[in-house]
């Protein structure tokens, strides 16, 4: 194996915040990088890996039968399935999860949890937040800088959190009166795939007269938001989102949306991120802080933990 530049595949079932995991790390790591999408036949596809037995025959989409890799990273359920599988194959390939696997940790070389998972143990190196694909360096790097932007991240209900019309209205009202008490804030509003029909419309007729807003037509503009904004407001909903944000060093407000019954890992994870300076609650107020903090770069400080932790292998084994 070259240490500096292993052959590795990235194993997702193709959903983007998966993908955004795996890229971050797997580029860290390398530059000869082949991304694979994951596809199972049922039952597994449906089930929870552990509970039957994995077989070549289960995966629908096409393996490559040459260039094996060094390193397979794997993120989501479905990838766990084919991680096993390599692993067992090709018993020398390290194989990588990130997030909790919900099988056996011994399955794979090494586990990469965040934090508010609690999921610890001796192959199993912790994160802050949610790994990513977007880099400091970039935007460190960008020279134009909109210094008054704001930009308004919104996620949509899940499992955890009601994020209905009141919920929006409330949200609105707060950026509206952000506006009318500081005049040269400009405002960009961007939703995600969750975000419903009704709360997008909602958004359009309350803020379109002073903000620009991305519903999920046209070229997104997140990581020009990420790379350009000096503030955030996002909705407590989605980690992912905000551990991107948080790449940027600026102020990250979270709107907390009421939830639908306790949960003890987003408590953790939003807990974290108030102790280390990095979020503050988004409440009724007519201005917005400056702050700062350490940039998070998770997937560069990972990659560097996991690259140590390889070579000490590779050194062992002689």
């Amino acid at each position: 194996m070259n240490i500096n530049n292993p052959k590795i595949w990235s194993l997702t079932d193709g959903s983007q915040g998966m993908i955004s995991q795996t890229r971050g790390l797997s580029f860290e790591l390398s530059k000869d990088v082949i991304e694979i999408k994951t596809d199972i036949i049922f039952p597994w596809s449906k089930l929870q890996p552990g509970i039957l037995p994995v077989y070549s025959w289960i995966f629908k989409n096409d393996i490559p039968k040459d260039n094996i890799p060094d390193i397979v990273i794997s993120c989501g359920r479905k990838s766990v399935y084919l991680s096993i599988y390599l692993k067992k194959k090709f018993d020398k390939i390290i194989n990588i999860h990130i997030q909790n696997p919900k099988i056996s940790p011994k399955k794979f070389t090494f586990i990469v949890a965040p934090n508010h998972d609690n999921f610890k143990g001796k192959n199993i190196i912790n994160s802050i937040g949610a790994l990513h694909h977007f880099k400091r360096d970039e935007i460190r790097n960008k020279t134009i800088k909109a210094n008054n932007l704001v930009s308004c991240i919104v996620g949509g209900q899940n499992n955890h959190y009601f994020f209905a019309l009141r919920e929006a209205e409330k949200l609105c009202s707060k950026i509206i009166n952000l506006k009318e008490n500081n005049s040269k804030l400009e405002f960009l509003v961007i939703t995600s795939r969750r975000t419903s029909k009704a709360v997008q419309d909602l958004l359009k007729l309350r803020l379109s007269s002073f903000a620009k807003l991305w519903l999920g037509k046209g070229k997104n503009p997140y990581k020009f938001a990420l790379y350009n904004s000096k503030y955030f407001i996002i909705t407590s909903d989605s980690t992912s989102m905000i551990s991107e944000a948080s790449i940027s060093g600026n102020p990250i407000y979270i709107y907390q949306l009421p939830l639908k019954r306790k949960s003890i890992r987003f408590k953790r994870f939003h807990d974290e991120f108030k102790n280390l300076n990095i979020t503050r609650d988004f409440i009724s107020m007519n201005t917005l802080d400056n702050w700062s903090y350490n940039k998070l770069d998770e997937s560069k400080r990972i990659a560097g933990i996991i690259k140590e932790r390889i070579i000490k292998r590779i050194n062992e084994s002689r």
